[in-house]
């Protein structure tokens, strides 16, 4: 029997099985490397002057997030981001993320000097295009049952695409 020659059913019976195969994983987002990472190398004024520039361009606002490696919780909310797709979705679209790392190595006392005190970490600051400083919010407030919950995150993302501070 040759192989190469099929009846059309067995192609048709083909496609209906593609068909029904999920698509194993979302296109990854294009960030900047400073919207991925905590990097002890990196110079939180140099990205956070990028950050805007995006932002202008973009017409969003940044979202300053501090923490570290070194920090369960954010790697917590890391994979809470990632494991909600309209969480993570609606958080590209409403803000340019800037992760800066906050260490033993290197703890970034001149950048944080400009910013409210963190309550723990992560923290997150909103600020404008223009570099103020809009709200401090300490990502507690996202938990329930010690777990971040999607309703209490979209509710901040809510507030934050509609306002225009």
């Amino acid at each position: 029997m040759n192989l190469l020659r099929r009846s059309p059913g067995y192609y048709l019976v083909f496609l209906y099985l593609l068909a029904g195969i999920p698509v194993l994983a979302a296109a990854p987002l294009d960030l900047p490397l400073y919207s991925t990472t905590y990097d002890a190398n990196r110079n939180p004024n140099a990205d956070g002057r990028a950050a805007l520039k995006l932002a202008k361009d973009t017409q969003r606002k940044v979202l300053i997030e501090v923490g570290g490696d070194w920090c369960s919780w954010c790697h917590i909310l890391d994979r809470f981001i990632r494991d909600h797709p309209d969480v993570e979705s609606r958080l590209h679209e409403t803000f340019v993320l800037l992760k800066v790392n906050v260490s033993d190595v290197n703890d970034n006392a001149e950048f944080m000097a400009s910013l409210p005190p963190a309550m723990g970490y992560p923290h997150m600051y909103v600020t404008n295009s223009n570099g103020d400083v809009l709200h401090s919010q300490d990502t507690a407030e996202f938990l329930v049952n010690k777990k971040y919950s999607e309703v209490r995150f979209m509710a901040f993302l809510d507030r934050w695409q509609s306002s225009h501070e």
